[in-house]
């Protein structure tokens, strides 16, 4: 629904965490086609926010472009860019999402899933944004590892804000499961296993997944992000699931 989009996204400041990481700088070549009237980029590193500001200063010479570099754990830093900006739209991919490392880094996931969330949301009801959608996952759902319950925590923070007294802000969150070629996700891990001449790693033959590619996902959000009135969490559909073991082949 493009006009739905275009209601969301034009002629406003869209604000977006995690820039520079293969769901945050799908999002903001999407959000660049639809005419904000600037777009805030917010990026821990250095590296991917300067490739992805590069590179959409180069596609699109007249939007403007502020690019932070910001750890959302830094909740004064976090606070400053809001009230410099005061982005209408934000969308928040910012995350610690590889599962093993969660596992054994438990502190670094709730500092940057839940409180770095919290930060983010906090600014976003103090300056009046008016969209906020959350990037989350399928591994919340009855979560049995560090990230998954760090997301969350972080949906029923956003759900307990949507609606607050004094906070205007609209919170939504999406859910979706292995995004095809995002980093972290098993086809990278599988084709760098095929060109060291194996082996491929799978966990049991029978195992499925449920994939989509980045642009659908980031499709998605951004159809979340225009649709219904706040306190929702959707669950994109993924289409049939994958044996891992096919895709290995």
């Amino acid at each position: 629904d493009m006009e739905s989009l275009a209601k969301l996204l034009q002629d406003r400041p869209v604000l977006i965490t995690g820039a520079g990481g293969s769901i945050g700088s799908e999002m903001c070549r999407q959000v660049c086609n639809f005419g904000p009237t600037q777009l805030i980029l917010v990026e821990q590193a250095e590296t991917p926010l300067f490739d992805i500001e590069n590179e959409l200063r180069s596609e699109h010479p007249d939007l403007p472009i502020i690019a932070c570099i910001c750890d959302i754990y830094d909740r004064d830093r976090v606070m400053n860019i809001w009230d410099t900006a005061r982005p209408e739209v934000v969308i928040h991919a910012a995350a610690h999402k590889h599962v093993p490392l969660m596992e054994r880094n438990p502190c670094e996931a709730i500092k940057n899933n839940i409180i770095g969330t919290r930060n983010v949301c906090d600014a976003s009801c103090e300056y009046d944004t008016a969209e906020f959608v959350l990037i989350s996952t399928d591994k919340a759902v009855n979560p049995s590892s560090v990230m998954g319950a760090s997301k969350r925590v972080a949906e029923m923070y956003i759900q307990t804000l949507n609606g607050h007294e004094g906070c205007k802000t609209q919170f939504k969150a999406v859910r979706f499961g292995n995004v095809l070629g995002s980093a972290g996700s098993v086809v990278p891990t599988f084709r760098r296993q095929i060109a060291a001449g194996g082996p491929v790693t799978v966990t049991h033959p029978e195992m499925t997944r449920y994939f989509m590619t980045i642009t659908e996902a980031s499709q998605l959000v951004l159809q979340a992000a225009a649709t219904g009135t706040g306190g929702q969490i959707y669950l994109l559909d993924m289409g049939e699931p994958v044996k891992i073991v096919d895709l290995a082949r």
